[in-house]
């Protein structure tokens, strides 16, 4: 009888542990930059600027020496809860165009906002006013993070330059079931589509085109084997966890009666 149920138990302990197994992460598949050799130096030469695109909200404003000068350029749309005017914002449409105070339309898409600035000024100078200055910002600019991460959402950007690991970061990094070596970043760049996969497990990521995340970008990571494994054993561990159960409680009395 002893020997019943003792055989009973080491079961029970073989089907515990043939989950703890399958929920198991090895370290490759967690760890970030892992090929990365110690004290080895990097140097990113990158560049990158986005570029502005169609429905992109633009702040723009303009000064000069002469400040009535510029007060047809920078039209007001109301004031604020603590008393100063707020500006108005600039929409570019289908066509890549901003509607802008005297010039009319200006074509920005396409551009980074240095460019645009350098497109504006000169414009200015050129018919309207001496030596201006143009400060554009993207007002628009979020990044959207999705799947086996501890925040997904959408987060707005104060600056126009952020890592993926920096977005990650703001959505409270991967779980542990978040697959790290085939991460999709999804783009849009006026109505075009574009679907890149990145290894944040390999330190060639920084060379990847999406390291650096333009506006509007939606990075997905998707559930790895455990994850997947896991989800699907979910809908049928009650019931398998019950039948054992009931089996286990029924051979128990079985064996105690005789």
């Amino acid at each position: 009888m002893n020997l019943r149920i003792k055989t009973l138990k080491r079961v029970s302990y073989v089907l515990v542990l043939g989950f703890l197994v399958i929920s198991c992460a090895s370290r490759e598949e967690v760890v970030y930059m892992q090929n990365a050799k110690k004290f080895e130096t990097v140097v990113n030469t990158d560049t990158f600027e986005p570029k502005l695109k169609v429905d992109d909200i633009l702040s723009i404003h303009i000064s000069a020496s002469d400040p009535e000068s510029v007060k047809p350029f920078n039209l007001i749309k109301g004031i604020t809860n603590t008393g100063n005017p707020q500006e108005l914002d600039y929409l570019i449409d289908k066509e890549g165009n901003i509607d802008f105070p005297v010039l009319g339309k200006v074509q920005l898409v396409g551009l980074t906002t240095e460019q645009a600035k350098e497109k504006i000024s000169g414009i200015l100078q050129k018919d309207y006013l001496k030596d201006p200055i143009v400060n554009i910002r993207i007002k628009n600019f979020r990044v959207t993070v999705l799947g086996e991460v501890n925040k997904p959402g959408t987060y707005t950007i104060d600056s126009e330059r952020i890592t993926i690991f920096e977005a990650l970061g703001l959505a409270g990094d991967l779980r542990i079931k978040g697959r790290r070596d085939n991460v999709l970043v999804i783009r849009d760049f006026n109505g075009t589509k574009t679907y890149t996969r990145v290894d944040l497990t390999s330190k060639a990521l920084i060379n990847s085109p999406v390291y650096y995340l333009t506006q509007n970008d939606v990075v997905y990571i998707e559930p790895n084997k455990s994850a997947i494994t896991s989800a699907s054993l979910d809908n049928r561990a009650t019931i398998i966890v019950s039948i054992l159960s009931v089996l286990i409680t029924s051979a128990v009395v079985i064996i105690t009666r005789k």
